[in-house]
């Protein structure tokens, strides 16, 4: 696996790459499910991060890890066979390298809500929603559309789940299955 993409982390040492779009309703996460489904599928290990500028409600009120944090545990965590959580009250907001740093092991990370990042992107774009690309070219190694772009990075269909997992595969030396 490539590790020059990490910039730093210590404990992950898989490619990260953020899908980026201009606007909220793009795409991003469809594609993203898709593409997870793709990994899956050839064996990949995967972790997607996803950035929240809003405050989220992972735990339902009344449930008892909410209550725990509402009478005032800072980290509250969750753990049954197949899953596990982990809530932590935090004071400001984690980098995403920092983020980064906490996960497991897994062969590639994607990220989504981070277009301001400086990890390599796949921006998702749609002649419907968009106007012009919201990436500068150099920051791209791909672009997902439903029109061709010539701007030195390959250019996928919104569908072509697989050729993106073959081109990362290949650019990241991904191995599996």
């Amino acid at each position: 696996m490539n590790t020059d993409v990490n910039q730093g982390s210590n404990l992950s040492r898989a490619p990260i790459v953020s899908i980026v779009a201009r606007h909220s309703n793009s795409g991003k996460t469809t594609l993203l499910e898709k593409l997870l489904h793709e990994t899956k599928k050839r064996g990949w290990r995967v972790a997607v991060v996803k950035h929240d500028a809003h405050e989220f409600e992972m735990d339902k009120p009344g449930k008892d890890t909410w209550r725990f944090a509402q009478a005032g545990a800072d980290v509250v965590a969750i753990s049954s066979v197949h899953k596990m959580a982990i809530i932590e009250t935090r004071e400001f907001e984690r980098t995403l390298d920092e983020v980064l740093e906490r996960l497991p092991e897994v062969d590639l990370i994607f990220t989504e809500g981070y277009k301001h990042g400086d990890k390599p992107k796949i921006e998702v774009f749609r002649s419907e929603v968009h106007k012009e690309l919201f990436t500068k070219p150099e920051e791209l190694i791909a672009i997902v559309s439903d029109v061709q772009f010539k701007v030195g990075v390959p250019c996928f269909d919104l569908d072509d789940v697989a050729g993106i997992c073959d081109f990362l595969a290949e650019k990241y030396q991904i191995r599996r299955s």
